[in-house]
């Protein structure tokens, strides 16, 4: 088969691998459209840079690796321990990543825990868009902060639990508000710059959910969160930089928590509980502590039915030509930042000479 390898730079090569094997408790999937996240190219690039503090972390992907983890796709075959997929469902799939048998190829593999049904209704394009970055939102909201569920929500006369999101675009913060709504968690304060309008669809102004445009300014931002006089406890940080980390130790009052999807120094927010989600607690016991596996098999099987009935969608996508070797060009505009609201993603067959 075709695969992908992502290499520092960002770039790419296009090799022949055989199709993977996989264990009892696995999937095989025919692999129709890949997704991507920035970390594919982050990944190459952390792992070749000797002043990164996950370049020995990283050493075992050094000489390039499939990074690909969002899986939409046809099931070719299934573990003898797996009961709930067999040849031919349509699924999608969050694959373990830095493992092989990644979705930059024409057949990858993932645990059946974090596989999903897809209903007929649901591209094989928006599939691909929400596996890593959906459950990074579940294992930061429903582990990290202990959050009601969707199927379990409070009451509409529970107390409000405000919410912040820094950077309400991305895939992460995207998926963060729409289980956010779907737990009946408001009010909602979403954080984001060019793809505020989009941010604003997702929100329900009824409840108190808002969109702070960051270009305004820190200060700006810092005052709009302010003047809504909300006791706020809880945020989620998807951007991670010095200004967010600024705007997060001013609006959020003493004693709260930020959780971080990149590693975060605590002492960056004095007088703040800061955690990490690290999204392959899905699969594992990430860093010794977080084990995500039942959270995500049971969020999964919710992603199947919450897609069914239209109370959970994807994201927005853009479809990049020339399937895998469309690759490289998508992690360039990754790493320039230009993916605002939207998520690249890949048809396979569309690969010159497949």
């Amino acid at each position: 088969m075709k695969e992908i390898i992502n290499l520092p730079g960002p770039s790419t090569k296009l090799i022949d691998s055989p199709i993977p094997s996989i264990n009892d408790d696995q999937v095989l999937i025919k692999v129709v459209v890949s997704g991507s996240n920035p970390k594919d190219w982050k990944v190459a690039e952390l792992a070749n840079d000797p002043n990164s503090f996950l370049y020995s972390r990283y050493s075992h992907v050094r000489d390039g690796v499939n990074q690909g983890d969002d899986i939409a796709g046809v099931v070719e075959k299934v573990g003898k321990n797996v009961v709930e997929f067999k040849e031919g469902d349509r699924v999608a799939a969050f694959h373990e990543m830095l493992k092989p048998g990644g979705s930059y190829a024409e057949y990858a593999v993932a645990w059946a825990h974090t596989t999903f049904h897809l209903p007929e209704s649901v591209s094989f394009e928006e599939a691909a868009t929400i596996p890593l970055a959906a459950l990074t939102a579940v294992i930061s909201l429903h582990h990290h902060h202990a959050l009601p569920t969707p199927w379990s929500p409070p009451s509409a006369t529970t107390t409000p639990t405000p919410f912040v999101i820094y950077g309400g675009s991305t895939a992460v913060g995207s998926f963060a508000i729409k289980l956010l709504r779907a737990s009946n968690i408001h009010p909602i304060i979403a954080i984001a710059g060019g793809g505020s309008p989009y941010v604003q669809s997702l929100l329900d102004l009824s409840k108190g959910d808002t969109v702070i445009d960051y270009r305004n300014g820190t200060d700006s931002t810092i005052a709009a969160i302010k003047s809504l006089n909300l006791n706020i406890k809880n945020a989620l940080d998807t951007i991670v930089d010095e200004t967010s980390a600024h705007v997060l130790t001013q609006v959020v009052t003493p004693g709260g928590q930020v959780d971080h999807v990149l590693p975060r120094d605590p002492k960056d927010l004095p007088g703040l509980l800061s955690t990490n989600t690290w999204v392959n607690a899905a699969h594992e016991k990430a860093n010794g502590v977080d084990d995500c596996r039942d959270l995500c098999f049971v969020f999964c099987r919710w992603f199947s039915r919450a897609l069914k009935d239209g109370r959970f969608k994807g994201h927005p996508f853009e479809v990049r030509e020339n399937g895998l070797e469309g690759v490289k060009g998508a992690m360039k505009d990754l790493m320039d930042g230009k993916a605002s609201a939207v998520k690249y993603v890949f048809r396979i067959a569309e690969t010159p000479g497949l």
